[in-house]
């Protein structure tokens, strides 16, 4: 069993906090008109010093401007040049910016490596909930979202939020669900299992997830969700060292993006790769950075866009290359071959 865990050298850009739902759960949102959108030069200094870091990924997360709203045209139009932005300074874009249209995304697929958005739960129960004031929320929207993604061969991550009021049926039969659509189209690279953790600016009076659950639900989402589908989980969010290491034995695989702020979970600021990998290697795991893109899915990218992967990769497998080479960060018992394919 390979004993690999991944994560994606990020950085978070945010166009806009401002979004027209308002989840009881959420620490990420301002009312609309509340929130400067990021200009183009505003976020082309964020991206300059990060140009002599080994920052790969840049997350393009945005809160939600109503399809119906006059500012949509122009939301929409900043998303896609700040990914143009990102391509031309040599990262790789992926945006999560809530449920798109089929052509909008359909013209992201051209200036991102990949996609995401969450499904967090199908159950229509919490729209008298959590989501009772989330349009957006709508769980045919967004399962719609993941079949337009296997449509035009985006690869896309998608994930739950535990602990938002549902129940375990709830979560098998969302894993269920996601199963379903990637056996279809065979895209999703990723699911995340997010556990509800509180922050400081939700209204949802709920405990956090159950942590000593977790290794549980991973347990039973590698069972349900196809092999080829990575599990993932926040390791900010996953505050016991032991409770990590316990959902990696029970088939976690990644970590995600990490970055200097979770932008979500504001108040869980993310553990740096030196950190994550004393935890990890007296327990026989090795840390290893990956690109936003798996390399099953590279073909689907247009050819402008897989040549910046293949200088990434070459890139990333310099930063392997020094790694291998000593001998107390990673095992002689791990291949490079197996690194660079994982």
């Amino acid at each position: 069993m390979s004993r690999i865990v991944t994560y994606s050298p990020a950085y978070t850009i945010v166009p806009t906090y401002e979004c027209f739902n308002r989840c009881t759960y959420c620490n990420f949102r301002t009312d609309p008109g509340k929130s400067p959108w990021l200009t183009l030069s505003a976020a082309e200094e964020l991206l300059k010093p990060l140009q002599s870091q080994n920052i790969c990924e840049i997350l393009i997360l945005s809160g939600e401007v109503h399809p119906n709203s006059p500012e949509r045209q122009a939301w929409f139009q900043r998303i896609y040049d700040l990914c143009e932005l990102a391509l031309s300074m040599g990262f790789l874009p992926h945006t999560n910016a809530g449920p798109l249209s089929f052509e909008e995304m359909q013209r992201l697929k051209n200036v991102n490596v990949s996609m995401g958005l969450m499904l967090e739960q199908l159950t229509p129960k919490l729209l008298k909930t959590v989501h009772r004031h989330s349009p957006s929320k709508l769980p045919e929207v967004r399962s719609q979202q993941l079949q337009w993604a296997g449509e035009l061969k985006i690869p896309f991550t998608t994930g739950l939020l535990l602990g938002i009021g549902e129940t375990e049926d709830d979560w098998w039969e969302t894993l269920e669900a996601i199963s379903q659509i990637h056996q279809r189209y065979h895209h999703i690279q990723e699911v995340i299992l997010q556990p509800h953790s509180p922050g400081s600016q939700q209204t949802l009076n709920a405990p956090p997830f159950n942590p000593h659950q977790l290794p549980e639900v991973i347990f039973k989402a590698r069972r349900i969700l196809p092999q080829d589908i990575t599990i993932q989980i926040p390791p900010n969010l996953v505050k016991d060292d032991q409770w990590l290491l316990a959902c990696l034995e029970a088939g976690a695989r990644d970590l995600g993006g990490i970055s200097p702020k979770d932008e979500v979970n504001p108040d869980y600021p993310h553990p740096n790769e030196q950190l994550l990998r004393e935890i990890l290697q007296p327990a026989g795991w090795e840390l290893v950075p990956r690109l936003p893109v798996y390399p099953q899915y590279e073909s689907w990218l247009s050819v402008d866009l897989q040549k910046l992967v293949k200088k990434k990769s070459l890139q990333k497998k310099d930063i392997i290359d020094e790694l291998t080479e000593n001998p107390v960060q990673v095992s002689d018992r791990l291949s490079r071959e197996e690194i660079y394919n994982r």
